[in-house]
């Protein structure tokens, strides 16, 4: 637990957490386990000019710059599923549960929150503050389309909740979508509504010859996944309907999904183009290099080296993309976001109503924000 004391609230006055393993090295780590708790924690940091680090599973730290915090929260205390409501599609949980629990417990009714597939030890929070989607994107859209509501906290400590805990909601701000991608620059997440899926009859994965013709001949496909390793469809369904998809993409269902391991290297970037550029993407890959291509969404995660990187971006960025760099354990010089984009003005004011002193991952986002 954390010492509750009047304000103004100090640093000094937290009760600090044991590390987890993975966690990096702060003056103060903390593990909250109320909204009330890390508002008052955010309030100290707030009051002593302190940089924080939200950290979750850990699984999204590499992407933006570096920050070298004074306080790692550490949202592990924040686990609880708060409320589920498998008649209305609707999951209510705190921002440290993983993705594995989440999908464990949705599995018990047959339905699935469509998370990230390949980091399961992922948090909710961390999935949601850095905009990850997951390969069944080309057919359920985006994360964002999935978060019907938030609980923030704020950088000075006041607690708002944005969005309803329904799938048809149109009052208010679109607080879910503003904080999707934040990368806590708005707040530190400490609960999310997500809309959920019934889980299909049957899922299968099919090789495919060619994954841009798969994806043009599929109806409706769950995934078309290109990687240097062979190309790969994702159907559901029916066994009827499985079974048809597959006769006309010309290859035998495999049960289930078996999804491709994301590449590993000192360098990792994601390639994002328009979809019909994606060929062109997987085109100017160095020889060799592992690589997973999502067909109809226009993304290629790639582990490539830092000339290499270098050389793609300005083409990319002409064509209306970007690269950039989900992780670099090599320490690769290598800006991770590329150009800034337009409207740093509007985000920068974004923010400061938000975190008024700065304290939430300072500098990480584009443009150092």
């Amino acid at each position: 637990m954390i010492q509750m004391n009047q304000a103004p609230p100090r640093l000094s006055d937290l009760e600090t957490a044991e590390p987890r393993s993975g966690l990096p090295a702060a003056e103060f780590v903390v593990s909250p386990r109320s909204t009330e708790e890390v508002a008052h924690v955010l309030s100290a940091a707030s009051e002593e000019r302190a940089t924080v680090l939200i950290w979750g599973g850990g699984c999204h730290q590499g992407i933006g710059h570096p920050i070298e915090p004074r306080v790692v929260l550490d949202t592990a205390g924040l686990s609880s599923v708060i409320a589920w409501e498998p008649e209305d599609l609707t999951l209510v949980v705190e921002a440290g549960a993983t993705v594995s629990a989440i999908e464990e417990t949705l599995g018990e009714r047959r339905q699935t929150a469509l998370l990230p597939e390949t980091t399961p030890e992922a948090t909710v929070g961390g999935v949601v503050a850095a905009g990850i989607s997951g390969y069944r994107r080309a057919r359920f859209g985006p994360t964002r389309d999935r978060v019907l509501q938030v609980g923030l906290v704020t950088g000075d400590g006041r607690t708002i909740t944005g969005g309803g805990r329904v799938v048809k909601n149109v009052s208010g701000y679109d607080l879910p979508r503003l904080v999707t991608g934040s990368f806590g620059s708005t707040g530190a997440i400490t609960s999310v509504c997500l809309k959920l899926w019934p889980k299909p009859e049957l899922e299968a994965t099919v090789p495919v010859e060619n994954a841009a013709t798969a994806w043009r001949r599929a109806y409706r496909p769950a995934a078309v996944l290109e990687t240097d390793r062979g190309s790969f469809a994702y159907l559901q369904g029916t066994e009827a309907e499985v079974t048809s998809q597959a006769r006309v993409l010309g290859g035998d269902p495999d049960p289930g999904f078996r999804w491709p391991s994301p590449p590993e290297g000192d360098l990792v970037v994601s390639i994002r183009v328009p979809p019909a550029l994606i060929g062109a993407a997987i085109a100017r890959l160095p020889t060799g290099m592992r690589f997973v291509a999502q067909h109809g969404v226009g993304e290629v995660t790639a582990a490539v080296g830092a000339d290499d990187a270098a050389e793609l971006r300005p083409w990319a960025e002409h064509e209306g993309g970007s690269v950039v760099v989900m992780s670099n354990n090599g320490g690769a010089s290598i800006d991770p976001w590329g150009a800034d984009p337009p409207g740093l003005d509007v985000q920068r004011k974004l923010i400061a109503a938000f975190d008024p002193c700065r304290v939430l991952n300072p500098g990480r986002l584009p443009g150092r924000l």
